[in-house]
């Protein structure tokens, strides 16, 4: 199991997202259980990015939402997940 962080540009984005388009909630809660259990499901869709973003992964919300995330290891040598942005594809690319 994964762990999950939460960077500060992170959650306003994603409150803002649901506010305007509630059902987004539900999905963004399920490509989160799907991080925790597997970086790799293959309905994230992760890969890894280029550019300006090297470094960083991307994963599948829905059609056009991404989350866009880090992943380190803990002192414990854990996963952990930095969620770093969510949004548009033409947002957050």
């Amino acid at each position: 199991m994964n762990n999950i962080a939460w960077s500060g540009n992170f959650t306003p984005t994603v409150k803002k997202a649901i506010k305007k388009n509630p059902e987004l909630a539900a999905k963004i809660e399920r490509t989160l259980e799907n991080l925790k259990t597997d970086i790799f499901h293959p309905s994230l869709y992760s890969h890894k990015l280029k550019g300006r973003l090297s470094g960083c992964w991307s994963c599948t919300v829905d059609y056009d939402n991404r989350i866009i995330f880090e992943i380190n290891k803990t002192e414990n040598n854990e996963t952990e997940i930095l969620l770093l942005s969510f949004g548009s594809h033409d947002a957050v690319y």
